[in-house]
């Protein structure tokens, strides 16, 4: 089955070009890896088995848009065919053979109309595993595939533009012969301060442009750090604003609430729990915990770090973790250069975390992106400590940089962005990608404690 969300904004051409290439080879081999799987219908949940795979192509429009852009997991990178000629095609090297369940495309504005995906044993002979005749852009995705091959590929007959076939990503799911790969690899995107009172008809809106971004990461899951709606967070503001932009991917999404949602007139996160509803309250409270891979993930809420109930919910919470890894996630952070400066309302749940040997920790509050070597509660330098990275740039105004803070590493104040979060079973590593496709930022790979 293929379902086909709505084509992207048009790019630079030769961007164009490139995805729809990159589309139809991921197609091919996701298409006949899944198709030799036919029994099994969690196909969605199998893991991704292509990222930084081998990979060539029929043509690239320059060097620096080869195939290889297409299986990287950046957003901000693609694969472009030459222009204005067809047949072109793109395949992956799975590295052996695996059974294939999903195949998901990311066109660019340059897509195919007509491709097939295709898997091979040997790179030779190829065997169809899905066709499209009426392609329209935007994401393709294969699911209820079943095909067992090393190579899948791409291969696009017809173009939907004059430019030529590109593609933003091309993802593979299934199952290498000998089980799982390994790393137990997970995107996420992530911001805090999101949606000002405006919609993409204002074309100084910026959130629309956030949400846009982290759709097309396409990540397992969104995170919000709080301060999701402006300015007094109702539930008539959610609708009017939020809901048109992040409201797209609502239910993958685990928020938490910022300030802003205590300033509903109706009370006190009134209009964030009409909104969210069992999304925001899983637990029945405005905290709650879930688990992914060998992660175990704390959503908090920060402006009730003063109540008991949540600090010692905190501690069991912890205690009970059977994961290795832990990243938590609120508003108000504990060390940030901004306006705001440091919020020592956070100094408890630190020493807390940092105790039960926490990994991460992620905010919002002040309106830029900066990210913080590992550290103590006392904000020490420390190999054993947590970092911390402050994610406000979703689409509110941009604060500036006031006082840098110790072990401050980078700051970015102005363009608006997201975090992809990119996790494994044994480290963790991000970007900061800004809303013209371009990475901002790139954090270092840290291995987990």
């Amino acid at each position: 089955m293929r379902l086909n969300t709505s084509a992207r904004p048009l790019l630079l051409r030769g961007r164009l070009r490139t995805l729809l290439l990159v589309g139809a080879a991921v197609l091919a081999l996701a298409g006949g890896l899944l198709l030799t799987w036919p029994e099994r219908a969690g196909a969605a949940t199998d893991p991704l088995i292509s990222r930084g795979k081998p990979a060539t192509a029929s043509s690239a429009e320059t060097s620096s848009l080869g195939a290889k852009n297409a299986f990287d997991g950046d957003p901000a990178t693609r694969w472009a065919s030459v222009e204005g000629k067809d047949p072109q095609w793109i395949r992956v090297d799975l590295g052996a053979s695996a059974t294939v369940s999903r195949v998901r495309l990311a066109w660019e504005a340059a897509y195919a109309k007509a491709y097939r995906i295709e898997i091979s044993a040997d790179g030779a002979a190829w065997t169809p595993l899905a066709t499209e005749a009426a392609g329209n852009g935007g994401t393709d995705d294969w699911t209820g595939l079943s095909g067992k091959g090393r190579y899948l590929r791409v291969h696009g007959t017809a173009r939907g533009t004059s430019y030529g076939y590109s593609l933003f990503e091309a993802e593979v799911y299934g199952a290498l012969d000998g089980g799982p790969p390994p790393g137990g690899a997970f995107t996420v995107a992530a911001a805090g301060d999101i949606a000002a009172q405006c919609t993409a008809s204002d074309s100084g809106c910026a959130h629309p442009k956030t949400a846009a971004l982290a759709q097309r990461i396409d990540p397992r899951f969104y995170l919000t750090m709080g301060d999701n709606q402006y300015d007094d967070a109702r539930l008539s503001d959610y609708r009017a604003y939020y809901d048109k932009s992040w409201g797209a991917f609502k239910a993958k999404t685990r928020p938490v609430p910022g300030n802003h949602e205590t300033y509903d007139p109706a009370g006190s996160l009134a209009g964030y729990k009409a909104y969210f509803g069992s999304i925001a309250f899983p637990q029945g409270k405005s905290w709650y915990s879930y688990d992914e891979g060998n992660w175990h993930f704390i959503a908090l809420d920060s402006n009730s770090f003063d109540q008991a109930a949540q600090i010692d919910w905190l501690k069991a919470d912890l205690a009970a973790n059977s994961k290795q890894y832990v990243a938590a996630y609120w508003h108000h952070p504990l060390f940030s250069s901004g306006g705001h400066g440091n919020d020592p309302v956070s100094k408890p749940v630190w020493k807390i975390l940092y105790a039960a040997k926490a990994d991460l920790v992620l905010n919002g509050h002040d309106h830029h992106y900066e990210r913080f070597a590992p550290q103590d509660p006392e904000g020490r330098a420390s190999a054993d400590g947590i970092v911390e990275i402050v994610g406000g740039m979703g689409g509110a105004e941009p604060y500036p940089i006031e006082q840098v803070q110790p072990n401050s590493q980078k700051r970015i104040s102005g363009p608006y962005g997201v975090l992809k979060l990119e996790f494994t079973d044994s480290g963790y590593g991000w970007s900061y990608v800004g809303t013209d496709g371009q990475v901002k930022d790139t954090g270092p790979k840290y291995s987990c404690h």
